[in-house]
């Protein structure tokens, strides 16, 4: 119920900005209609993405899921696939970055560690 009543006052606030650009008007009949062609849209994307999922014997949906669901429309599929391959990259630079910092982290022990041997080492060949 909530879901659907935020579905609505987004159509609702879509639709306004609609009217105030395109100087028209519409009825609340007419913004109830759409909120209602979108949940049910929305409910059988879902449903769909479900059943690619488990399809590919998968329990996840993923973003290849997603293109497939968005194949009709070439202009949805192209912004997916760019906004995909844009989560990618981004997802790679940060696990670098992370690598980096327990890289350079190991490192500073081991610099440390190598440190404390060589003052043994320095203390054991002076007795």
């Amino acid at each position: 119920q909530r879901l659907k009543a935020a579905v609505h006052y987004t159509v609702g606030c879509l639709c306004q900005e609609v009217a105030e650009d395109k100087d028209v008007q519409f009825s609340k009949q007419t913004i109830a209609a759409i909120s209602e062609i979108t949940f049910r849209q929305c409910e059988n994307f879902a449903k769909d993405l479900e059943v690619f999922a488990r399809h590919a014997k998968r329990s996840t949906v993923t973003t290849e899921d997603v293109k497939l669901l968005a194949r009709r429309s070439s202009c949805l599929l192209k912004y997916i696939t760019k906004k995909s391959e844009e989560l990618a990259l981004s997802n790679m630079e940060q696990k670098e970055k992370k690598k980096k910092k327990s890289s350079a982290v190991k490192e500073g022990r081991t610099s440390g560690e190598h440190e404390a041997a060589m003052a043994e080492s320095e203390d054991y060949n002076m007795a």
